[in-house]
């Protein structure tokens, strides 16, 4: 089974390249466990069972070298059924390097009664740019990314094949500090849904953006989105956005969208 969560779809790609490899029979996608919606709002009511010994693969995204919240959150809470004779696997998707994410997800499956066993990262186009100083990537690097993924997934395959146990991630400098104190400052202080906005005179009315959350945290009103306060800072709003009307206060202000390739 695959696990995940993705906000603009660099993780959804990486998760669909690995149910490709490990599930090619499976056309209907039921190995394919995508959290959205009432999966994140209300994770405790949720339930998987699996056959006894079936691995699971974790994919999500790096939130400034952590793990998501609301994974974490999915993971202390689901009704997980044969998880505790699982194997179980992160393959985590970052723009340049991940930190200690592995050690938070490692904490939290170890909490549960879940054996973890390696942790794999693929370098994927950055998406964040609600700080100063971030971008998506030019088209030739976001290009090139794109184009190593397969590779890339296809070597996380044999080893997982293999039981791999151990981290094969790009880590980065800094890598604890970055997670244990610039990850926390970045929860605390980062991740408020008020700042984001729409044009009035640019939004078109679509309904894309509230469609498309996967918290529902938007909602039209007078025809334009609002937010409110269960957010999970995916920016999947922002990048969808088919007229870049949307804004996240004046710190996204000129800055380009990221829209991943979706098969």
């Amino acid at each position: 089974m695959i696990i995940y969560f993705s906000g603009i779809g660099n993780s959804r790609l990486v998760a669909q390249e690995l149910h490709h490899r490990f599930h090619p029979d499976d056309k209907s996608g039921e190995s394919l466990y995508r959290l959205e919606g009432d999966r994140l709002l209300e994770p405790a009511r949720q339930y998987i069972e699996i056959p006894h010994g079936e691995t699971v693969i974790w994919v999500f995204p790096i939130y400034s070298w952590g793990v998501p919240p609301v994974v974490l959150k999915f993971i202390d809470k689901i009704r997980f059924k044969g998880a505790e004779h699982a194997r179980h696997f992160m393959v985590c998707t970052c723009g340049d390097d991940t930190g200690r994410a592995d050690d938070q997800w490692r904490k939290h499956l170890g909490r549960r009664g879940w054996t973890p066993m390696g942790a794999f990262s693929v370098i994927m186009p950055n998406t964040y740019v609600c700080m100063k100083g971030f971008e998506v990537d030019p088209d030739d690097i976001e290009a090139g990314k794109l184009a190593a993924m397969p590779a890339r997934v296809d070597e996380i395959c044999k080893k997982i094949d293999r039981n791999f146990g151990g981290d094969d991630l790009t880590r980065g400098s800094w890598a604890w500090l970055k997670t244990n104190v610039v990850y926390p400052g970045f929860r605390a202080f980062a991740m408020s849904p008020m700042p984001f906005k729409a044009d009035a005179a640019r939004c078109i009315s679509c309904g894309l953006c509230a469609r498309e959350c996967p918290m529902r945290n938007i909602t039209m009103q007078d025809g334009h989105p609002q937010w409110g306060p269960v957010c999970a800072m995916c920016l999947r709003c922002f990048h969808h956005c088919p007229v870049r009307a949307i804004d996240y206060g004046t710190k996204t202000s000129g800055k380009k969208q990221y829209k991943a390739p979706l098969t």
